[in-house]
């Protein structure tokens, strides 16, 4: 499998046109309400996890003919869908993984899938949310290219670790050079791209890069 697209049972408004990602190469999983989204969209579904608490049993006897593989779970576990999602997604080794309909709704939720992106690090799978705004990715220390994306004109650097040091932008607004960020900063929020190609770097923690439109 090239890509491993899982959809989530996020906000519907949040969601974007999942038919703009579909190539042959993408195989697509849904985690709880997600499934009725690609069957909304008219996807084919690998996968589906949950324990679609948000289905109903009517809803769920409609989706299960459309479904290669059903997992269901009870909704007192150690982990939540789109994790064990998101772990069965790693273990197929893909080039990259895609994941939608993870943000909007509860703030918990929301925490905890951007804090799934740190399943790269191990795996060194590259795994990227997206909603209708964002996309949002992590990053180890090393150096990066970025393309200038006219539907994204602002990108922000967030430390999840306790301290990001030597971070430089080149090819930015507002550049940077050898700088210490802490967790908790704002400095990094809201750059942009004022060249085609730019780059950031930084020698040591682990950050989220985030890529947003107005």
């Amino acid at each position: 499998m090239k890509i491993i697209a899982i959809v989530a049972g996020g906000p519907r408004d949040d969601l974007v046109n999942l038919e703009d990602f579909h190539t042959e190469d993408v195989t697509w999983i849904g985690v709880d309400r997600g499934v009725t989204y690609l069957k909304e969209f008219g996807l084919p579904i690998q996968n589906a996890f949950g324990d679609f608490d948000s289905i109903s049993s009517s809803e769920m006897d409609k989706l299960v003919d459309c479904i290669e593989e059903v997992a269901i779970f009870s909704p007192e576990k150690d982990k939540t869908d789109t994790e064990i999602a998101l772990e069965w997604s790693i273990n197929q080794n893909p080039e990259s993984i895609k994941i939608f309909g993870a943000t909007g709704g509860r703030i918990d939720h929301l925490f905890a899938n951007i804090h799934l992106l740190i399943h790269s690090i191990k795996s060194e799978t590259e795994i990227e949310i997206i909603d209708q705004q964002n996309r949002i990715t992590l990053h180890t220390p090393g150096t990066y290219t970025i393309k200038k994306d006219r539907d994204k004109k602002y990108t922000s650097f967030i430390p999840i670790s306790i301290e990001v040091k030597g971070i430089t932008l080149e090819g930015f607004k507002y550049p940077l050079k050898n700088c210490h960020i802490g967790l908790g900063s704002t400095l990094c929020i809201s750059n942009e791209l004022i060249h085609e190609v730019g780059t950031f770097s930084f020698e040591d923690g682990i950050l989220i890069m985030i890529r947003s439109c107005d």
